[in-house]
């Protein structure tokens, strides 16, 4: 019968948290991809890579939601419990407070390596995945990023500008600047100009206007009444290397490992560098990704206890609505801490170290806390 009574909480805290993930996280999931409108609109994207792009970001938002959605959900089970007595089955069935605890504790362990594989490998891997659909993404929809009396600079090394645009899509007073290199460039002006495909390939043909051409430093122009400027062989302007966030776990250990001596200490004559994340620079923001990576979860055990503190006083006690409100607030300044203390590591290990064990000091602290405030209520119910 303990089992059963186990199980049944333990189902109703699971099933209750993954509707509250999973439905906070589409509705965050929503208002992103409405941003990512502009990959279509500014870019000129295809519609297949606004698609893929906005569902390889779901595994962060996930991530993200993960540790309140979970307190939330474990808190609100158990105070429906109590409030519909539901707990008097299990203290009647001869399970202590402290047993309940530890059967929670157990099951957060799951929930911990869970959050790891996330943070560890599927989010960086996401990331890199949305990265490189831009990277090697072409510019298709040409006709969508270029807006009437705006310089339009999205397509590396081109620049584009129209003094007005039709309903037809027509372009009028068009300046067209584009740069090889840093000093040989062409720029090409035209009254009128339209896009064409011939042969899934995009051309802005030009109508009535002049070329000029700057090749080491000599100057030739030419008027043409009609002209076709090739497109489908530019690229966007994107940043083509992965970010901090975005590069393997794995390359962030070994770089560590390279830098940092046996003593903990920092090789600064060390100049050869792994990958272009890899470096003295860098070493502060890599060591606040990885704290993102792999100690942030571990606040989660706390987490789960902080929502069992629930348990140290019933419904008829006096302080319960008080208790719950302080639980919940605790809850929700462990989270901020969580994530905000990232911003004191620095390449320091030994203070890094001080902040790496604080998950493990607060842990323990609130775990001696409930056993103490059990025996404490136990002793005077005797």
């Amino acid at each position: 019968m303990k089992k059963i009574l186990f199980r049944k909480l333990l189902l109703d805290c699971v099933s209750f948290f993954l509707i509250t993930l999973i439905s906070t996280s589409v509705i965050i999931w929503v208002f992103q991809a409405v941003n990512y409108l502009d990959i279509i609109i500014e870019d000129g994207r295809d519609y297949l890579i606004y698609i893929k792009y906005s569902l390889v970001s779901f595994p962060k938002i996930l991530s993200k939601i993960y540790p309140f959605a979970l307190f939330f959900s474990f808190s609100y089970v158990l105070t429906k419990y109590e409030h519909n007595n539901e707990l008097i089955i299990f203290w009647n069935f001869g399970i202590s407070k402290i047993q309940l605890i530890n059967f929670f504790l157990r099951f957060s362990i799951l929930l911990t390596v869970f959050q790891l594989l996330f943070t560890i490998y599927i989010v960086p891997e996401s990331q890199n995945f949305s990265r490189s659909l831009i990277r090697t993404s072409n510019v298709d929809f040409f006709e969508g990023f270029i807006k009437p009396k705006k310089f339009n600079d999205n397509i590396n090394g081109l620049t584009i500008y129209a003094e007005d645009k039709n309903k037809f899509g027509e372009l009028k007073n068009i300046y067209l600047k584009k740069k090889d290199n840093d000093k040989d460039f062409q720029i090409t002006i035209a009254k009128r100009g339209i896009f064409q495909s011939i042969n899934n390939s995009k051309i802005l043909v030009l109508f009535d206007g002049q070329t000029t051409n700057s090749v080491n430093n000599n100057l030739t122009s030419f008027n043409f009444a009609k002209s076709d400027f090739m497109l489908s062989a530019l690229k966007a302007d994107v940043v083509i290397s992965d970010k901090i966030q975005e590069t393997k776990t794995i390359n962030h250990i070994n770089c560590i490992k390279k830098y940092y001596k046996k003593n903990f200490k920092i090789n600064i004559n060390q100049k050869e560098y792994l990958n272009h994340n890899c470096s003295l620079n860098t070493l502060d923001s890599l060591l606040q990704e990885l704290y993102k990576r792999f100690i942030v979860p571990l606040y989660i055990p706390i987490l789960i206890l902080t929502s069992m503190m629930l348990l140290l006083s019933s419904k008829e006690n006096k302080s319960y609505h008080k208790n719950r409100i302080i639980i919940f607030f605790v809850g929700l300044l462990l989270i901020i801490i969580s994530e905000t203390l990232l911003k004191f590591i620095k390449n320091d290990f030994y203070f890094n170290f001080k902040i790496l064990i604080l998950p493990v000091i607060i842990f323990i602290f609130m775990y001696i806390f409930c056993r103490l405030t059990l025996k404490k209520n136990f002793k005077k119910i005797i």
